[in-house]
């Protein structure tokens, strides 16, 4: 490779771990002589990808910034008043620098490991305190996908609460106004018809709410803007024992009743609005809150206090509510992938502002939106309603003339119809704008002129409806409000959380590689960040450039035919292809297909994904050599022939093996008519080595969060578009706002934008571009080579539990922690906590096995990272040998007691029965860059029996302080 060449590839060397002297040395240790030696004793020839991936020439790093750069200018930047749930903002610099753009908060893992995780879990009820307050509502989670979604799992929750019995609904009807946003009525009519949920549309003036509905959904303010008090429907929808959720908006809520106050059982919506930006469409942080007895149906997760084993204030995610997919079949939700990150914006955005800061900025923009309505309807226009916060609605004669003189403006008016023009005003709106947005309903020859006062009473908002109740006064809403001290409260945060800023994090199934800089930089360009994903098309070109090139390339990839880019989350992507299968034997007159096959082995989210798409989840058996087993697959199969929709499998499977009889396993389903859905939870695996359509998958979901390099986030965002075979293509997921792409079959939104978090797929177009068919090659075998490297390091000390018949596992492995429960009475929870003193974050715990952690390094790992997790968990093997052999006590030791914090070990009181130094610095490599957790093991029991997920009263610290 000459000068030249490698300057163009340097983006792959930047992106795997091992350099080539360190590759030779894990090959040596391996006991392989190349790279394709171990591919081929580990990825079955049978599926074996022949050719290259067909995928445009590599750029280096400088070249891809200057073509991300050049397609995003063929993105329009128009001033918006679109609203419509989606509104431009102000994100502060303090809040973009330190959160946004900083990977100490992007990069961290879904808080599974509590005290690790301490920063983020305060943002995190930082988030759920102020939605809590401004809501008036006390339980409250730590963000959903979407507000059409978060409103969907507010209409599941009451389905489920109110039919014990799905096979035999009482209450199936689910009253929806007919002013709640369009792309919310979209989503709600996708989730509702696989659930026999029937959706009644109407007015809710007019309504006859009866004991056949089991709840109503109504918007506040509404999809017109208008200011409606429903408190006598709210009543009308109690007196039949039914429930009712709101559609709102935080901003307003600073200045109208919150829907607590008016009786309203749950409240949902975007934090969008809260310094997190456009993005054509996401990711943006949706809330969801409830009254107290819904503490255990609510979806998704709550943050909630708790104590340390020291009898320190420490938070956890609370009650079983934190995942409800592991209820498997049982769940009621599938969410797993939340918007973490952006929860986390938007909580620091109320954090800066404060509450007078929110009260002033929402009073601007309801006096310039008072302003502007009074303005036009001088000019004698009507408006459709006279109460109103941020948008009216002006009634015309025909929309043409008046969206011809807005885009000569570069403006984005809403147009509902051919009569009816919205008007959204936001933060960002100047009282410049408004000669512009007034001039649109203005003869040319006439001077726009307009009153402004400062001290105007916003007599457009009721009095009735207007606000008393205060909001956000705990002192962390009320502290943090020049620059200077939010800096050091975000950072204060930040080092309490272990990243992959701070060390490898190998969570099995979960991929935690490298999140490149220049695959993030374009995220906050304003070409891409500030386009509203309603914007006309004719603005959107670079937009529609990276969809349509990223759904092309990952076709290439998948070796499948059709692209859907809509699912915003892992899991949703599980569910939209399953509607997809749905929708396709419907189509086929075949309604019974309703049995989905699921491995014993398959993620949580499956079963859940499953019957929420309408189906009856089969289990196949597993064999002892982790393979699913071929006679129960054939039996259930032939069992359920005639009803068989299909089989849900993972591949490589979730216990890090290539199954040679996975063809098989697909002819199976195939012959007696079922789809084949592949969970591309593993596709790091595959990439450039095989794909799931040469391995016989109908349907594939992709995890851009894991393969595709997109950061967690804390616990999001992600995505999930799905790939499919050309039969599955026209069942794809549609949308209101691209009617002539909806599916023949009815098929409508599963999230509220079009192409979902449509920002971040600049991550994975970035990641494809800069990788290009040989670095995407080359990171699936460095997946492979790490993993193999770290199962021989550690196979003579741990039991691997899955391998192949030569001994390779795939791209993570299982390593068994069972014998040491009975040998030391050691859990694997025990070592989890123990690797945190080592400053390492614990492998994924007791999944696919019980008692076991699975290890996932990623391509992204040098040797010297590998080698200090390894020595870590082998140290940790010797203090289970010390307990073993007696020379540290079974219930006091360094394993039990861990983590051990800088206060324990620097207390002047230490009475445990080994030093300072093992439990803190085990090894000398920890002495060079300690990292501390901030809170010993946390007391789970103690937060569920005393659930508090709100911050607490400031008289709380102070009776903890003495």
């Amino acid at each position: 490779m000459n000068l030249f060449e490698e300057q163009k590839n340097e983006f792959i060397s930047r992106h795997l771990g091992p350099n080539e002297a360190e590759t030779k040395e894990i090959l040596n240790t391996i006991g392989v002589s190349t790279i394709d030696e171990l591919i081929d004793r580990t990825v079955p020839a049978t599926i074996r990808m022949k050719d290259s991936l067909e995928l445009p020439v590599i750029m280096n790093e400088s070249e891809y910034l200057n073509h991300i750069h050049e397609t995003g200018l063929k993105n329009e930047i128009f001033k918006n008043y679109i609203g419509q749930g989606y509104y431009d903002t102000i994100t502060p610099s303090v809040i973009l620098r330190n959160i946004f753009e900083n990977p100490g908060w992007y990069t961290q893992y879904t808080p599974y490991q509590a005290e690790i995780s301490q920063g983020r879990l305060e943002s995190l009820l930082n988030f759920q305190t102020m939605v809590s307050d401004l809501t008036g509502l006390p339980i409250t989670n730590a963000s959903l996908l979407d507000e059409a979604t978060a409103a969907a799992e507010a209409m599941a929750m009451f389905f489920t609460m109110l039919n014990k019995d799905h096979e035999h609904i009482s209450r199936p009807k689910f009253f929806v106004d007919k002013e709640i946003f369009p792309q919310t009525t979209d989503v709600l009519i996708t989730r509702a018809v696989p659930l026999g949920i029937e959706i009644v549309l109407g007015d809710y003036r007019s309504s006859t709410i009866d004991s056949s509905y089991f709840g109503a959904i109504v918007q506040y303010p509404n999809n017109k803007g208008a200011i409606t008090d429903y408190r006598d429907f709210i009543q009308k929808v109690h007196a039949v024992d039914a429930y009712i959720v709101m559609a709102t908006d935080l901003l307003a809520l600073t200045l109208i009743t919150p829907p607590g106050e008016l009786g309203a059982d749950c409240a949902v919506g975007s934090a969008q609005r809260f310094g997190v930006p456009l993005g054509y469409g996401g990711p943006h942080a949706a809330f969801f809150s409830a009254k107290d007895e819904f503490k255990r149906n609510i979806p998704g997760r709550i943050i909630g206090v708790s104590i340390d084993s020291q009898n320190n204030r420490a938070l956890r995610m609370a009650l079983q509510t934190r995942e409800q997919h592991i209820k498997r079949e049982k769940a009621t939700s599938n969410i797993c992938t939340a918007q973490a990150l952006l929860a986390n914006m938007a909580a620091m955005y109320a954090v800066y502002h404060g509450p007078d800061g929110l009260r002033k900025i929402a009073a601007r923009i309801a006096l310039l939106t008072q302003t502007v309505a009074e303005a036009i309807e001088s000019r004698g226009f009507n408006l459709s309603a006279d109460q109103f916060f941020d948008t009216i609605t002006v009634n015309v004669d025909n929309i043409d003339e008046f969206k011809e003189k807005a885009e000569k403006q570069k403006i984005n008016l809403r147009y509902i119809d051919n009569t009816h023009i919205g008007i959204s005003l936001d933060e960002t709106t100047r009282i410049e704008d408004l000669y512009d947005l007034i001039n649109c309903f203005e003869n040319d020859s006439n001077p726009v002129a307009f009153d402004i006062r400062d001290d105007a009473e916003l007599h457009h908002i009721p009095h009735t409806l207007t606000r008393r109740s205060d909001f956000l006064l705990h002192p962390v809403f009320n502290s943090h409000h020049s620059e200077t001290k939010m800096m050091r409260y975000i950072k204060m945060l930040e080092n309490k959380d272990l990243s992959l800023n701070t060390s490898m994090i190998s969570l099995g199934s979960c991929t935690m590689k490298l999140n490149a800089a220049s695959e993030m930089m374009a995220l906050s360009w304003d070409h891409w960040s500030k386009i509203h994903p309603f914007a006309p098309a004719t603005q959107t070109e670079g937009y529609r450039l990276l969809i349509d090139n990223l759904s092309e390339y990952l076709c290439k990839i998948t070796a499948l035919d059709a692209c859907s880019l809509q699912p915003n989350s892992g899991a949703q992507g599980e569910y939209s292809g399953l509607l997809t299968i749905r929708n396709f034997h419907m189509s086929n007159n075949e309604e019974h297909r309703n049995v989905m096959l699921i491995p014993i082995s398959a993620h949580g989210t499956n079963p859940a994904s499953a019957v929420m798409a309408g189906m009856k989840v089969v289990v196949v058996k597993a064999l002892d050599n982790g393979y699913i087993d071929l006679n129960d697959l054939k039996t259930k199969a032939s069992q359920f022939a005639s009803e068989l929709a299909g089989i849900m499998i993972t591949y490589p499977s979730t216990y890090g093996i290539y199954e040679e009889t996975v063809k098989e396993i697909t002819e199976i389903i195939h012959h007696f008519g079922g789809q084949v859905y592949m969970d591309g939870a593993n596709m790091n695996a595959q990439v450039g080595l095989t794909a799931p359509g040469l391995i016989g998958a109908d349907v594939c979901h992709l995890n851009l969060h894991k393969t595709f390099a997109i950061p967690h986030g804390g616990g999001g965002p992600g995505m999930g578009p799905i790939c499919v075979k050309k039969h599955l293509a026209e069942h794809l997921p549609g949308h209101i706002t691209n009617k002539n792409k909806q599916s023949k079959t009815g098929t409508g939104a599963v999230s509220a934008a079009p192409f979902g978090s449509a920002s971040i797929l600049l991550i994975s177009y970035g990641y494809i571009r800069m990788l290009g068919n040989q670095g995407l090659k080359a990171a699936s075998e460095y997946a492979i080579l790490n993993a193999n490297y770290m199962r021989t390091k550690l196979e003579k000390d741990f039991e691997i539990l899955y391998t192949n018949h030569n001994g390779e596992c795939a791209h993570e492995f299982i390593a068994d922690l069972r014998p040491f429960k009975k040998s030391a009475a050691i859990e694997a929870e025990d070592v989890a906590k123990r690797l945190m003193d080592y400053g390492f974050h614990a492998p994924t715990m007791s999944f696919p096995v019980p008692g076991t952690i699975m290890i996932e390094p990623t391509e992204s790992e040098d040797k010297s990272e590998m080698d200090r997790f390894c020595n870590a968990l082998l140290n940790i093997r010797k203090e289970i040998e010390m307990i073993e052999k007696g020379s540290l006590d079974s219930k006091n030791n360094p394993l039990k007691n861990a983590p051990h914090t800088q206060q324990m070990v620097c207390n002047s009181h230490w009475d445990y029965p080994y030093s300072r130094e093992q439990a803190a610095f085990p090894l000398p490599y920890i002495k060079e860059n300690k990292f501390w957790p901030s809170v010993a093991r946390v007391n789970n029991t103690y937060g569920d029996r005393n659930l508090i997920c709100t911050c607490e009263p400031v008289s709380s610290y102070m009776e903890q302080e003495s």
